[in-house]
């Protein structure tokens, strides 16, 4: 599924009913990860078309891997498999929400926890785990 470029007309692009995804210069969109049952914001990460395209067409997610440079169906290696409940796309369609159901354990952070937004940033500036 090709997608069409984002509409210069702003009505079109934030009104319309067209999915035109913006993609950085680099081919990339942001894609903010949510567990859909609860809520929880999982993950962040980056779709290039392919990704976005496999994702739809499969109803698994698939990323776009910046340190590998590859295509990245998530759970492949760590059965982590996110289950695409349904996907959103911000006012100006640059971000992507994505509500999933995530398999395995649910763990989405490659370090084993849940959400790899794990840590608070505290006033001094430290981090504490949350």
């Amino acid at each position: 599924m090709p997608f069409a470029p984002p509409s210069a007309d702003k009505h079109d692009l934030e009104e319309g009913a067209a999915f035109t995804p913006k993609f950085d210069a680099n081919g990339l969109i942001t894609c903010v990860t949510q567990e859909a049952a609860t809520g929880e914001i999982l993950m962040l990460a980056y779709m290039n078309a392919l990704a976005l395209e496999k994702t739809l067409e499969t109803g698994v997610v698939h990323y776009w891997s910046r340190s590998r440079n590859a295509l990245w169906r998530k759970g492949d290696t760590s059965g982590q498999v996110q289950e695409l409940v349904d996907m959103r796309v911000d006012c100006d369609q640059d971000a992507l929400l994505l509500r999933v159901k995530a398999g395995g354990d649910g763990k989405a952070c490659h370090t084993g926890r849940k959400s790899c937004f794990y840590r608070a940033v505290l006033p001094d500036g430290r981090l504490s785990e949350v």
